[in-house]
C-alpha cells in the first residue's frame, strides 16, 4: 500500500485525499487549525496540525514526511502576503523533502506562471524569471526543481472551479467586465481525477497543465452561470480587451487522461 501525504487538506486536497483512500492508498494530510484537525480525524482521516509561516510549525507533523509520495497543495496568498512568502514556504518544504529522503513529489502550481501574451501556452514553452506571469510560483517551482533528489511532477492547474465556486457569481452585476478572452478552467472533479491519474500512472518528472481542453469565452461562462443559477449577469463588458492566454491541455490528454467535464459550460455547481 503506497503512502501519500497531502500538505493542505483544503478545497482540493481533502476530496483528493478521500478519493485516494477509497482506492487503496494510505493517506495522511495536514490542516492549519486544531478545530479542522479534530474534525477530519473524526471523519477517519489521519490529519496533523501543520503551518508554514513560512517556517514549519504544528504538532506531530514530522509524520507527514514519512511517506512515499508528498502532494504539496498550499496556494500562495500573494494578495495578503509579500511575493517572497510562498517561495520561503517551499524552501522549508524542500529541506524536509531532502531530510526525509522522500522519493516522489507532486507540487500544485498554477497556469498564472504563464504570461498573458495573446497566445496558446504549452508545457514545453520556455519560461524564466523575466517573462513569467507569476514570479512567486515560478520561483517556488525552481526551488523544487533545482538539483532535485526525487521524482517531481508539477501540475499547473487552471482556475479551480465547480461545486461551490461559480465564476459568474464573482462578476454578477459588475460593470466593464472582461468577457472576450478564453477561460482556462478545470472542475474540481477533474482536478482530483487528474491528480490521481498522475499517481496511478506514475507520471513523474513532468510539467502538466491541468486545464479543460475546451476554452469558451468568459462572457459565455458568466451568462450561462447567471441563466442556470438565477443571478444577474455582468452589467456590462469592457470594450477594450486586455491581454489573454490559452493554456493547452494536449499533453495530459495525450498521456491518456479523459476529462469528465471537458467544457466549462457544462460544470456542475451546488447552488
Amino acid at each position: 500500500m503506497q503512502r501519500v501525504s497531502i500538505i493542505g487538506f483544503g478545497w482540493l486536497g481533502l476530496p483528493l485525499g478521500k478519493y485516494l483512500q477509497s482506492i487503496g492508498y494510505s493517506v495522511k494530510g495536514s490542516a492549519t487549525s486544531k478545530e479542522k484537525v479534530d474534525k477530519l480525524r473524526q471523519e477517519g482521516l489521519t490529519t496533523y496540525l501543520f503551518n508554514l509561516n513560512p517556517h514549519p510549525t504544528g504538532e506531530g507533523f514530522n509524520e507527514l514526511f514519512q511517506t512515499d509520495i508528498l502532494f504539496i497543495n498550499i496556494p500562495p496568498r500573494t494578495r495578503q502576503l509579500p511575493a517572497t512568502f510562498h517561495p520561503e514556504q517551499i524552501k522549508y518544504l524542500r529541506a524536509l523533502i531532502d531530510q526525509y529522503g522522500i522519493k516522489q513529489v507532486v507540487y500544485v502550481s498554477a497556469t498564472s506562471v504563464y504570461p498573458d501574451t495573446n497566445q496558446v501556452w504549452q508545457e514545453s514553452d520556455p519560461l524564466n524569471s523575466t517573462n513569467t506571469g507569476n514570479l512567486s510560483l515560478y520561483q517556488a517551482e525552481q526551488l523544487l526543481l533545482d538539483d532535485k533528489q526525487c521524482d517531481l511532477t508539477i501540475i499547473r492547474f487552471g482556475g479551480l472551479l465547480g461545486v461551490n465556486r461559480i465564476p459568474g457569481r464573482y462578476f454578477s452585476g459588475k460593470e466593464q467586465v472582461q468577457g472576450d478572452s478564453p477561460v482556462n478552467y478545470i472542475h474540481r472533479e477533474d482536478a482530483v481525477g487528474l491528480a490521481a491519474f498522475i499517481l496511478e500512472q506514475s507520471i513523474w518528472n513532468e510539467l502538466i497543465n491541468g486545464v479543460c481542453p475546451i476554452h469558451p469565452l468568459r462572457k459565455e461562462v458568466y451568462e450561462k452561470n447567471a441563466a442556470d443559477l438565477g443571478f444577474l449577469p455582468p452589467a456590462s463588458y469592457a470594450q477594450v480587451q486586455e491581454p489573454w492566454k490559452e493554456i493547452s491541455a494536449a499533453k495530459i490528454v495525450s498521456l491518456g487522461y479523459q476529462f469528465k467535464i471537458p467544457n466549462p459550460l457544462d460544470f456542475w455547481y451546488e447552488g
